[in-house]
């Protein structure tokens, strides 16, 4: 048999439209009555026929009520009622039970009596009352209405389908009920007498809108497709300016491969209703399926530009869209980044129109106008850390400073406790050339962070830094030392501490150590060449140092760079050349604060 698709427009349109009927709870899964459950209450059933039973037989042998007796029943009768109302259950069934005493056969104290303990949770007592007020007058909606809204409450699904069956049966005028029937029988997945069910209610009151929705659920639960697009052609049929009914159809038509008629359909609802989004939405997906992502994005774009398409939606959309991001075709990249504009021209003031609009942004390169967009967002909700998370990563990927410290110190007035953000201001503060803030910053961060080791790590490397800024060696080391722990294999901190060692003259077996294997690594990069040849040169390994440094000079135009091989050459003995590379170096840009003085006196100064 072949498998339907279930649409998602299609529940939400069957959930939308309920028939107005007394609530069942039906929509709970149905449980069984254990054999004990089962038992205890037909004992409790047999205990309350044998004291009705007891009573009849006194007031058969007792003389008839006399008439202050019948007002006496009466009036305790109403103030049960009463104390009903006022929710005070425990008097209630006080006086009820009086008048019960006097006059068991009242249909009304039975029902009284059995609501209220409905109400104190006494669900057993409950359902045998109700049984006895049905017993007394069994022509009374409210009495199985009472009894099936105990039994449902019990999950007593089976007893309440029979318990609306004996009333649409007994009462006249009850098939308004057929309705919860019905819902009863779906909830027990018995399809064939829910759908029979229906079929009843739909000859007593004809054609009903919602009779025919939840004859769709049916026949789509039983794979009949066929009949439940024919349940849909008549709704169309009964409403045909009804959109909603259209669109559920086209849905439907969509969902299991009938694109031509979900064209068909959702064309017409666009007759009726020319801006309708979900019309142009049913149309995207059929373009989408046909492998025609011009189309479909012509007709999202026009579903975008409807008012009506609420920002759930539009969201919900642009993340599928996210998930497809970056990529290869541009004109994705770009329809996503449309899409998001016309989400935040269509509601200015919702702080997630911006967040996904920051998000398409970002992961299709366009981060300094993400970063702006995820600040409009933030001034309409600054609460989302995620957001300001983002505007931070972007200005230090922009190497935008001040934008940097902006930002991490007002998100560390609303998130005090979040270390990412006090590792980015003490970044910041370094690169202001603030180093103690930095060290402030950084210290308390890093208390935060002892339960993350990839961010403590980073904490440490910064710290290394900072400390060596402040010519703080001791500290500097240890935290680098501690970085390296984290992770052996961090080449900032190898190439950091190898060349900081190589300046100090101190453990250069060790940085030479390090910054060998950065090198090794990485055997063509410049800078890290530059350190090694550094640490070489520190250990008078002035051969050792220049093959380094002319593999580093294949790539570079750095001053430094080019100024530290002159001097090598220098110590090599080689004046002329090493004045060549000074001059060189000058041009090439900053190096050393030593370098004119080198060039003046021809001779190298340390």
């Amino acid at each position: 048999m072949r498998q339907v698709v279930l649409s998602l427009l299609f529940w939400l349109g069957l959930t939308a439209f309920g028939y107005a009927q007394p609530s069942t709870g039906a929509d709970t899964p149905p449980a069984k009555m254990t054999r004990k459950e089962r038992r205890a209450l037909e004992k409790e059933q047999r205990e309350l026929d044998k004291k009705l039973a007891d009573a009849r037989a006194k007031r058969a042998a007792a003389p008839p009520l006399s008439e202050r007796e019948r007002e006496h029943t009466e009036a305790l009768f109403v103030d049960g009622v009463k104390y009903v109302l006022l929710e005070d259950y425990t008097k209630a069934l006080e006086q009820l039970l009086r008048a019960y005493a006097l006059n068991p056969d009242n249909a009304a104290v039975n029902y009284k009596i059995a609501e209220a303990n409905l109400l104190s949770g006494n669900l057993r007592d409950a359902t045998n009352y109700a049984n006895a007020a049905i017993r007394l007058d069994a022509k009374n909606a409210y009495y199985y209405l009472l009894l099936a809204d105990i039994q449902v409450r019990q999950k007593q699904y089976d007893g309440a389908a029979k318990t609306y069956a004996s009333l649409i049966k007994q009462v006249p005028n009850s098939g308004s009920y057929l309705f919860n029937l019905a819902d009863l029988y779906l909830a027990q997945n018995k399809l064939p007498e829910a759908l029979s069910t229906l079929e009843l209610a739909e000859k007593e009151f004809g054609q009903v809108d919602e009779v025919s929705f939840k004859k769709q659920q049916i026949y789509l639960k039983q794979n009949k497709l066929d009949l439940a697009l024919a349940e849909g052609e008549k709704l169309i049929r009964a409403n045909p300016n009804e959109s909603r009914y259209v669109l559920a159809q086209a849905e439907m038509y969509a969902s299991n491969n009938r694109l031509a008629d979900a064209v068909r359909v959702a064309e017409q609802a666009l007759r009726t209703d020319p801006e309708n989004p979900q019309a142009h939405m049913i149309l995207a997906e059929v373009y989408r399926q046909q492998n025609q992502p011009d189309q479909a994005g012509e007709q999202l774009k026009l579903a975008f530009a409807s008012p009506a398409l609420d920002i759930d939606e539009r969201v919900r959309i642009l993340v599928s869209y996210i998930k497809q991001l970056p990529n290869p075709k541009e004109s994705v990249n770009q329809l996503a980044r449309d899409l998001a504009a016309a989400t935040i021209k269509t509601y200015p003031k919702e702080a997630k129109s911006y967040a996904v609009a920051g998000d398409i942004q970002t992961l299709t390169d366009r981060k300094k106008d993400a970063r702006d967009t995820y600040l409009k967002a933030l001034r309409y909700d600054n609460s989302q850390f995620k957001i300001w998370q983002q505007v931070v990563w972007i200005d230090a990927e922009l190497n935008q400073t001040d934008s940097l410290l902006t930002h991490t110190d007002r998100a560390l007035e609303l998130f005090p406790n979040q270390a990412s953000i006090w590792f980015y201001n003490g970044v910041a503060h370094l690169l202001k050339k603030q180093p103690q803030k930095g060290v402030k910053a950084l210290e308390y961060g890093r208390k935060l962070a002892l339960a993350n080791p990839e961010l403590l790590g980073q904490f440490d490397a910064q710290l290394g830094d900072a400390y060596h800024e402040m010519k703080d060696y001791a500290k500097s080391d240890a935290a680098y030392e501690a970085a390296l722990v984290s992770d052996p294999n961090n080449v900032q901190v190898l190439n950091n501490y190898s060349y900081f060692l190589s300046l100090r003259g101190e453990k250069l077996e060790k940085a030479k150590q390090m910054a060998g294997k950065v090198v090794k690594q990485f055997p063509d990069n410049d800078t890290y060449l530059d350190t090694y040849a550094w640490v070489l040169y520190k250990m008078k390994d002035y051969a050792g140092a220049k093959a380094a440094l002319e593999k580093a000079l294949q790539t570079t135009k750095d001053a430094a760079v080019i100024e530290h091989y002159g001097d090598v050459l220098y110590q090599l003995g080689e004046k002329d050349k090493a004045v060549a590379e000074w001059q060189r170096a000058r041009k090439a840009g900053v190096a050393s604060n030593l370098l004119e003085r080198k060039l003046k006196d021809r001779k190298l100064y340390e």
